[in-house]
């Protein structure tokens, strides 16, 4: 094993109740639509691409109005994480801390542009991070977001831990392991490994050869 891919949401923090509250903010100023979104369509959205999670939250809209929302919804997203930053779960920077004493760590996740960026500063967690890329910069599948920046590190056998069946998808179609982070939002089916706090992940790979 040569490196270590990360999601965010629902991996590394929980920011769904602070984003909640700046797209209720968004969609209420913009529409007159009466749509409210709470933390828990975010925990069932957050992993999927972008415009498949607007598609979804505003689906009487046309998809050039859903695109523009999303902007504004980002920015408000951004302004509101700077003030309130998601929550890290519990154990989390001393597993970064003593895996990244063995491997180079990474982010990939679906979101925008800017977002793992945010991640990073919010929590002080860059200098664990070697790199990272996102849907937001790729446009393409997580599977190839993944592959993509497996090339752009030399990476040859890296695992990546997320908490979805969409990872886990995203984990075949790249061709590497699948670590499946259970006290996150979603289910996998069959994943390679399974971790019920981020520091089980040390207990998986601190101790390899």
């Amino acid at each position: 094993m040569d490196g270590i891919i990360f999601d965010v949401d629902g991996t590394l923090w929980n920011s769904t109740d602070v984003v909640a509250v700046a797209y209720n903010r968004i969609i209420s100023e913009n529409t007159d639509l009466t749509v409210r979104v709470t933390p828990d369509d975010l925990k069932q959205l957050f992993g999927k691409p972008m415009d498949v999670i607007f598609a979804t939250l505003l689906p009487s809209l046309s998809y050039g109005r859903q695109c523009a929302l999303a902007k504004m919804c980002f920015a408000q997203e951004h302004a509101e994480l700077e003030k309130k930053p998601g929550t890290v779960y519990a154990g989390l920077e001393e597993a970064l801390k003593a895996l990244s004493t063995k491997y180079p760590l990474y982010i990939v996740s679906n979101c925008q542009s800017g977002y793992i960026e945010l991640f990073l500063r919010k929590t002080g967690y860059g200098k664990y991070f070697k790199d990272h890329l996102c849907f937001g910069q790729t446009g393409t599948s997580k599977g190839q977001t993944i592959l993509r920046l497996m090339r752009e590190n030399g990476l040859k056998n890296p695992v990546y831990v997320g908490d979805t069946q969409g990872d886990a998808d995203a984990c075949r179609e790249a061709g590497i392991p699948f670590v499946f982070a259970e006290y996150g939002f979603g289910s996998a089916e069959n994943p390679d490994m399974r971790i019920s706090c981020p520091m089980d992940l040390t207990t998986l790979f601190l101790n390899q050869p």
